[in-house]
């Protein structure tokens, strides 16, 4: 085992200090941020249906309050109006005013939340494992290659994005969560599984969970008889709302001597921090943080959503890019914001989503260009929009699978037709073909279906697209 004095300098505590504000401090802070009584009501109005949660450091290092509430990083964690209908939001708002018993204001907030999409990509239902004909909740296979493993612990986070596609695992609707304290069943799928490679901790964010939890989780990973597995990815926000937790919190050396641990065991260990605002990465706890980290001999990844009025612009993603590389970080991807919650008012179009992302990647260094995006994690996969272009006179995206459940398509290139105003893959309506690659249907190549357009010697295999 790597001593850890020689990995990472040691860091003198001085006591976790970490203070969380929830629905009860709302009103407070959006009086902070100039909102009116009413504009006040109808944030709390939102906050009966969708979470909110932050902490000291977002609100005394992050937020720029003379700037509140058009600010980005209010905006990131504080509740909107307009991000519900506004009917819906003047019957919560009226509830509240009225005094309406807490029952009725929970049925007509769970009446909402139902046709918000809570759980989107089939995510209950199409990646749900089995052990020996036994349903495994808390754990998720999409992809075979990888599992993701949801500890009971580490479903909530230091604060919470607006935008949040896991949402549905901080509201009061237990029959929406995903979660297991079973470290010994996930132990015994992989045992199973040795097409299993990588094991993702997610949440919530792990990271919430103190070191000896976690260290309960993650040791059983390291077994000599699970050498299948060459890679332990954490999900966490926490370098972004609470950097502390790896300089200054109590377990914070020894939470870097489980990384380490991990490193020593010869498997790689990735934390896929998620950065949506460069502000972000400022501070100098973070920069701390994530030199500490690197200390340990674990890589980051860095990765976000693009988010209206939040990061909808190049030259955002570019000054996140360079200072991550700068910082030693790894820049991975560019998300689009999934089909789930606020979609309608956080959403970009993915053709603006593409110029972004083409503007941002053409200012950054071959460093920086490890970056993928903007990618839908759809249902069937994750789909990469590529470029627009015209072909044989018909404007079209060109998308490509990056990851899929039928691992015969990763890297299949594919058309769709143009729309402007499409900003999901189900507005999508496919191109030189009657269905997409993985809609059921048989494969012909591309030369097949444009004859002359893409010429490929007889001898040649050709790319799949979906047969017209």
């Amino acid at each position: 085992m790597t001593d850890i004095q020689q990995v990472v300098p040691s860091a003198r505590s001085a006591g976790r200090g970490f203070h969380a504000y929830s629905v009860k401090h709302l009103d407070m802070l959006a009086a902070r941020a100039g909102l009116s009584p009413d504009e006040r009501l109808a944030v709390r109005a939102v906050a009966t249906v969708l979470p909110f949660r932050t902490n000291s450091y977002v609100v005394e290092n992050l937020i720029d309050w003379d700037a509140a509430p058009d600010d980005p990083i209010y905006r990131l964690v504080f509740p909107q109006p307009d991000m519900l209908p506004a009917a819906d939001v003047r019957r919560l708002a009226d509830m509240i005013a009225t005094g309406a018993p807490d029952a009725a204001l929970r049925a007509a907030a769970h009446e909402i939340r139902m046709r918000l999409n809570p759980h989107p990509a089939g995510q209950l239902l199409l990646n749900a494992p089995n052990l020996h004909g036994r349903p495994l909740p808390g754990l998720q296979h999409k992809y075979p290659e990888t599992v993701l493993f949801f500890p009971r612990q580490g479903q909530t986070c230091h604060a919470y994005c607006t935008y949040c596609f896991r949402w549905a695992q901080f509201v009061d609707e237990p029959d929406l969560k995903m979660a297991t304290d079973d470290i010994g069943t996930l132990v015994a799928y992989l045992g199973e599984h040795p097409e299993v490679t990588s094991v993702l901790i997610t949440g919530g964010d792990p990271m919430i969970m103190g070191e000896p939890v976690l260290r309960r989780y993650i040791e059983p990973l390291l077994d000599p008889r699970l050498d299948h597995l060459e890679s332990i990815r954490i999900g966490t926000k926490s370098l972004s709302y609470w950097p502390q937790r790896f300089v200054t919190d109590p377990d914070a050396d020894a939470t870097l001597r489980l990384f380490a641990d991990v490193v020593d065991s010869g498997r790689t260990l990735a934390l896929m921090a998620h950065f949506s605002h460069p502000r972000e990465l400022e501070p100098s706890a973070l920069a701390e943080a994530v030199r500490r980290i690197r200390g340990t001999g674990a890589v980051i990844r860095t990765q976000a959503p693009l988010i209206r009025s939040i990061n909808d612009d190049p030259a955002i993603w570019r000054s996140m890019w360079r200072t991550q590389v700068r910082q030693g970080m790894i820049p991975y991807y560019m998300f689009v914001e999934r089909d789930t919650g606020p979609q309608d008012y956080f959403a970009v179009p993915l053709a603006r989503g593409y110029e972004i992302f083409r503007d941002a990647y053409q200012g950054v260094s071959g460093l920086a260009r490890t970056v993928r995006g903007p990618s839908m994690s759809a249902t069937p996969g994750k789909v990469c929009v590529d470029g627009v272009a015209e072909i044989a006179g018909l404007r079209v995206f060109v998308l490509r699978m990056i990851q899929s459940r039928d691992p015969r398509l990763v890297g299949t290139p594919f058309f769709a037709r143009f729309d402007p105003a499409a900003t999901w893959l189900t507005d999508l309506e496919p191109a030189f073909a009657a269905r997409f690659p993985y809609e059921p249907s048989g494969y012909q190549t591309v030369s097949d279906a444009l004859p002359g357009l893409f010429p490929i010697e007889p001898d040649e295999p050709g790319e799949l697209i979906p047969a017209i």
